[in-house]
This record gives C-alpha cells, sequence and structure tokens, in this order.
C-alpha cells in the first residue's frame, strides 16, 4: 500500500507571488482543514491582495519576512508546529538576473539554505521526526537544464544540469543544496522541476501580462529576436494540483518533472494571444500589427521542453488545461484589473 504524507500545517514560502499565491488558494480551497503561514518578503513580484479573499480565514496567516533569516523561519516553525514546507520564494526574472545577479545569489541560495537549516534543526534534531511526520518541497525550473535544439529529447529527470543564466545557475544551486540535506542528512525532500507557468496573478512584466497589456492599451509588443524561442506552457493550477500530489504521494529524495504538453515558439503563442483577445474584444482590429520585434536578450536560451512521463506514471498526473482555454482565462483576468 502506498504511503501518503498528511500535512497538517504548512509554511509557504513566497506565497504572495504569481504561482505562490495560485497554490494557497488551491490548498486552502481543496483541502479544508489544512492551516497556511505565508512567509513572503513582499518585494516588487510579491502582492499581498492577491490572497485578500483568505485575509480572514483562520486557516490563513500572513508573515511578513525574509527566508534568509533563519531564526525568523526557525521561530514560525517552532510557533506553529509547522509539518511541512512548500518553498517557491526565488527571484525569477532572466532579464532582472542579469542586470543585477547578487539578490538571485542571496535568495536563490542563501534563502534555500537558511529554509534546509532551520528545518533540518526543528525537525531532525529538536522534534525527532521522520518522513511520515514531515516534508520539504523545493519548486525549480526547468531552465536549470538549459537548452534545446530543434531535434532534442524534452528534459526528463535524468537531464544534466547546464544553467544559462545567472537566474538558472543560482536555482540549480538551490537544487543541489536541496539534494545534499536528503543525501547527507536525510531530511525528508521532494523536488519539483516546471515549464513555464501562467494565469492569474502573474506579474506584469512577464511575457504573457505584457501582451495582454500591449493588446488593451494598443500599443507595441515585444517579441525578442525574431520570436523563434520556444517555451513549453504549463496552466498554474495544474501546476499546483501536481505539487499538491508530490507532497501527499510523492517519494522523498525524488524529483518531478511538471510540463503543459503546450509546446510552441514565442511568435506563435503572442498570435495566439492576439486571437483570442480580439475574439474577445476588438474582432475588426486585429492586434497582431502591434507585434515589434526587438533586440535578443544575453544567453536567451532557444527550447525548453519537459517530458513529464515520471510523474504522470507514478502519481497519475497530467495536465488538463487546454492552452487556449487557459489563455483565454488569462485575458479575461487581466483585462477585468486593467
Amino acid at each position: 500500500m502506498k504511503q501518503v504524507f498528511l500535512p497538517k500545517k504548512i509554511l509557504v514560502t513566497g506565497g504572495a507571488g504569481f504561482i505562490g499565491s495560485c497554490f494557497i488558494r488551491h490548498m486552502l480551497n481543496t483541502h479544508p482543514s489544512l492551516f497556511i503561514v505565508n512567509l513572503d518578503k513582499l518585494t516588487y513580484a510579491g502582492n499581498q491582495t492577491n490572497l485578500n479573499d483568505f485575509a480572514k480565514d483562520k486557516r490563513y496567516q500572513f508573515v511578513q519576512g525574509d527566508i534568509v533569516d533563519k531564526a525568523l523561519v526557525l521561530s514560525l516553525l517552532n510557533q506553529y508546529e509547522i509539518d511541512c514546507i512548500v518553498h517557491f520564494a526565488a527571484e525569477s526574472h532572466v532579464d532582472r538576473s542579469i542586470s543585477g545577479p547578487e539578490s538571485f545569489v542571496i535568495t536563490n541560495v542563501l534563502g534555500t539554505f537558511s529554509l534546509l537549516e532551520a528545518s533540518r534543526e526543528y525537525w531532525l534534531n529538536n522534534k525527532g521526526w521522520d518522513e511520515n511526520q514531515c516534508r520539504f518541497h523545493h519548486i525549480s525550473t526547468d531552465e536549470v537544464y538549459g537548452t534545446l535544439s530543434p531535434i532534442d529529447p524534452a528534459f526528463s529527470e535524468k537531464t544534466a544540469y547546464a544553467p544559462n543564466s545567472p537566474y538558472s545557475a543560482s536555482k540549480a544551486g538551490s537544487d543541489h543544496l536541496v539534494r545534499a540535506y536528503f543525501h547527507t542528512y536525510g531530511l525528508p525532500v521532494t523536488t519539483s522541476n516546471c515549464s513555464n507557468n501562467y494565469g492569474p496573478y502573474q506579474h506584469t512584466e512577464k511575457f504573457i501580462p505584457t501582451v495582454i497589456r500591449s493588446c488593451v492599451e494598443s500599443k507595441p509588443i515585444p517579441v525578442y529576436g525574431d520570436g523563434s524561442n520556444i517555451r513549453d506552457w504549463l496552466y498554474v493550477y495544474d501546476h499546483c494540483e501536481a505539487i499538491d500530489l508530490i507532497l501527499r504521494e510523492g517519494k522523498i529524495g525524488e524529483v518531478y518533472n511538471i510540463g503543459g504538453d503546450s509546446e510552441l515558439n514565442n511568435l506563435e503563442l503572442t498570435k495566439l494571444i492576439c486571437e483570442q483577445y480580439d475574439i474577445l474584444f476588438k474582432p475588426n482590429q486585429p492586434s497582431a500589427g502591434l507585434i515589434n520585434f526587438v533586440k535578443d536578450r544575453p544567453g536567451h536560451d532557444w527550447r525548453y521542453a519537459i517530458n513529464h512521463e515520471k510523474i504522470t506514471k507514478d502519481l497519475s498526473w497530467k495536465p488538463k488545461t487546454h492552452l487556449q482555454e487557459g489563455l483565454l482565462q488569462t485575458i479575461k483576468f487581466y483585462c477585468a484589473r486593467h
């Protein structure tokens, strides 16, 4: 019989951000007895209003703070008797990592180290808990694997790491730390590497919200290079369901790749968003005419693709939101907020 871990009190790091806030919403809506502490530094990418609908919920507690502060993390683990950490908090914008890499190393590497040390001290040393009583889940990215050519197979969990930007290098470093704490100390960890997420509550600097905003304002839509860079797109709530499943049924020490089965290049994606937007709001004014090719960024990986056969086989998960359906919901969300 499969061993199932049932978390009672989860510390979510970076829960005011895009994926973190969607995960908290998913978990509280799906598991009524769960208690969640949201630890977020509230940098420019975090927005506490993302979870306004839970502000008065007794099952939810927000704490503003930095994951690098081990004493704070340890105090939260003790105060709330946390038995599970889901670690989203990260600097994640590639362009920003190129212009200012230091904050990426501090948050993504040292911050992860702080969380691992605090959980090791609280769970293993103080409480003497084992894998049936606690769990540390680390959210990573497909970018740690580097880039693919048109004929390369999709990234699997056995793909060698080859990060090409300060962002992906810092995430790779944090992944290795998580792995080391499992093998060295026996900390019950799992890791997931996901493809590009999209959906509600994403910061406006990201690609899809930028395209939607440009359509709304009838301004040039910036597309790097010739738009041939390829990404796999994963609807955020499909991602949240996968994390939920890994927490409960994933095997400790394992890595699971989470993909969206929606691989297309940036120009194709931009045109699809324009088409969806025009159907809703501008049937007689094709927004694709706003596309504006801009100078490519340094170290721009050409293609990402995720092979999710492992999580499909082991945990019976697969993405269920078709890209067009997910984009339609995403466009409606941002237009309602504009």
